[in-house]
Order: C-alpha cells, then sequence, then structure tokens
C-alpha cells in the first residue's frame, strides 16, 4: 500500500478517535451542568406563569418577543456599521450568527457573497501569513547575526516559536481590552479571543451587542474589525508553518514516486524478448521495434586455451545486443536464447584430456 494511502488512513482514524474523545469529555463536563440548569430555568417559568398568571400563548410570544429583540441591543445592526461588521463574520467564516438576514434578497446576496469573498479572504490570510513568516525570519537573522550566532538562518522551529508568541501576544491583548468594554471576566475574555481567531464562532459571546455600541463608540468598532483581521492574519502565519506542512506531504510523496517510476523507466534496458530494469529484475514479454536503440556487437570466442591443439573450435560467433541510448554500465549484455548465432551442425565432442597439456586462462 502506497505511503500516501497509509497516511490518509491513519488520519481518519486519528481523527474519528479524537472525536470520541472529544464527545466523552465534553458529556462528563457539561451533561450535568446543562441538566441543572434545565431544572433551575423551568422552576423560574412556572414561577412566572403562577405569579402573573400567564397563559401558554402568552409566555411563547413573550419567548418569542425576547429572542428576537436581542440583536437589536446594539444599535441597528444593518446600518453600514453593523453590515461591515457581518460582511467581515461572513468573508473570515467566523458567522457568529448574531444577526441574519430576513429577507430573501439579502439571504441571496450572501450566498453570493460567500462564494466569492471566503476564496479571496482565504488567500488574503494566507499571503499576508507568508509576509509575516518572511518578515520573522529577517528578524531573527539579525538578531542572530548581531550575537555571533555559528548558525543564522531561520529554522521552523524559530518561526514555530515566534508566529505563537505574536499569537499569544494578540490574544492577551485583545482579551483585556474586550474585558474593559464589555465587562467580561478575563478568562471569558480569553475565551472569546480564541474562538474568534480561529473562526470556530459559537456565537455564545459577541462583541458590539450592547449598549448601541455600534452607534455610540466608533472607535470601539474600529478596535474590534483591527482585532479580527490583525489576528486571523498571524493565525494564517501559524497554520502557514504548521497545517500546511502536513497538507503538502501527500502532493510531495506523488512527486517523489513519480520521479522514481521515470527514473526506473529511464533505467531499462529493452531486449526483444526481456526486459532488465536498473534494479536488476527481468520483466518478460515482446517488445515490438527497436526504434531510438543501439546496437554492440560481441565477439564470443568459445577457446580459452592458449596453445594450437584444436581441442575447441575456433571459429569466431559474432551477436549483438540492443539496448536503449541510456547509458547502465552496471548491466551486463544479456540476449534471448533465439537471438544467438550458434554453429549450425551436430555438436563438437567433448574434449579429450591430455596430462601433460598446461593451459592459461
Amino acid at each position: 500500500m502506497k505511503k500516501q494511502n497509509v497516511r490518509t488512513l491513519s488520519l481518519i482514524v486519528c481523527t474519528f478517535t479524537y472525536l470520541l474523545i472529544g464527545a466523552a469529555v465534553f458529556d462528563a463536563l457539561e451533561s450535568k451542568t446543562e441538566k441543572q440548569r434545565r431544572e433551575v430555568l423551568q422552576e423560574i417559568e412556572w414561577m412566572v406563569r403562577r405569579k402573573y398568571g400567564i397563559t401558554d400563548e402568552d409566555f411563547r410570544i413573550l419567548e418569542t418577543v425576547v429572542l428576537k429583540s436581542e440583536p437589536h441591543r446594539a444599535g441597528r445592526q444593518w446600518k453600514f456599521a453593523g453590515a461591515f461588521y457581518y460582511a467581515t463574520t461572513v468573508l473570515t467564516t467566523i458567522g457568529y450568527g448574531h444577526s441574519t438576514p430576513s429577507t430573501v434578497a439579502g439571504k441571496l446576496f450572501t450566498m453570493c457573497y460567500a462564494m466569492i469573498g471566503i476564496p479571496l479572504g482565504l488567500v488574503m490570510f494566507q499571503s499576508i501569513g507568508e509576509r509575516v513568516n518572511r518578515l520573522s525570519s529577517v528578524i531573527i537573522r539579525s538578531v542572530k547575526s548581531s550575537l555571533h550566532c555559528r548558525h543564522t538562518n531561520a529554522s521552523e522551529l524559530d518561526l514555530i516559536c515566534v508566529v505563537t508568541t505574536l499569537s499569544s501576544l494578540t490574544i492577551a491583548g485583545g482579551a483585556a481590552a474586550f474585558s474593559c468594554y464589555e465587562g467580561w471576566s478575563y478568562f471569558d475574555s480569553v475565551y472569546y479571543c480564541f474562538i474568534t481567531l480561529t473562526t470556530i464562532g459559537f456565537g455564545d459571546m459577541v462583541a458590539l451587542q450592547k449598549d448601541n455600541a455600534l452607534s455610540d463608540k466608533p472607535e470601539y468598532v474600529m478596535f474590534a474589525l483591527i482585532f479580527i483581521l490583525f489576528g486571523l492574519a498571524i493565525v494564517a502565519a501559524s497554520l502557514n508553518l504548521l497545517v500546511l506542512r502536513f497538507v503538502t506531504m501527500n502532493t510531495e510523496d506523488e512527486r517523489r514516486d513519480e520521479a522514481q517510476a521515470m527514473q526506473a523507466l529511464a533505467g531499462a534496458v529493452r531486449l526483444e524478448g526481456d526486459v532488465i530494469t536498473a534494479n536488476g529484475s527481468i520483466l518478460s514479454g515482446h517488445l515490438g521495434g527497436h526504434h531510438g536503440t543501439e546496437t554492440t556487437s560481441i565477439d564470443v570466442n568459445p577457446s580459452v586455451c592458449s596453445s594450437p591443439c584444436g581441442c575447441f573450435s575456433s571459429k569466431r560467433h559474432r551477436f549483438s545486443v540492443r539496448r536503449s541510448p541510456t547509458q547502465i554500465r552496471h548491466l551486463l549484455p544479456v540476449l534471448p536464447m533465439h537471438e544467438l548465432h550458434l554453429p549450425q551442425g551436430p555438436l563438437l565432442p567433448p574434449p579429450a584430456i591430455y596430462p601433460n597439456h598446461r593451459a592459461s586462462i
């Protein structure tokens, strides 16, 4: 089995195993808390119904009004600032879900906009990531040169350390700012930054969604947008080093196999009935035509005796070896039996043995 197929199967098995492990861990961590919160909410619901005498139908209407009015706490979502924020979440595939189009035209334009915008965004962030890595390489070489290090080249490990440090500083700085503006705890702010920059975008915590921030705090809106774009560029630099290296492994292996196959094909001696490859294996079969081959003539003298005793026939035979133009000097000239010009007539009798006869080889 090819190395690429083995790697693909291994990745599939590892991924599903990782999913099973994750499901088991999340079940153990969140299942009990979910049950408790559901019981508490049900108790509050029954208490409100008994206190104000709300019917089931009125309660459903009230629940719908509360859920639908939540996005409007940030201000007008579809004015230019809110629309730009929405377009950013579409292009970056974050998709918080805090605001969604309600018209048919808006939904249709979102699909068309995403078909062009998502590939454009991926290429842009990938290109920015490459530039960040190139800049990091220059800085690392300069620092190593100033420190008089023996090896001044930026290794892959050095680049990983740099982009990891930049990612950590970006998340830490953004978390401090969002904690101040949104009133979240610092841990929740770190969680929000991580979910945002990895484009998971659950939507359970979304910035700019209270106190009319979209219309009353333009500096905060600008900071949030710059944070998303800059942070995604840093994450793209990390992915360029970590993920793409593994993604291109199959392509590199396929190119290597093709190169080896071409080398083996170029290093083959083509005969009338056999093909001797460069690694010494023999492939039997009739190969028609001798276009582009050269012929080497070999003289064979069966006698190895230096004395003119006539114990062997002194007749010289000639036969030819056809081979490809490629120079393969480590292979011996070999011919099928039907190309050898053997002498006609009865076979020669075995030579007589003379006790006093000396032969040199």
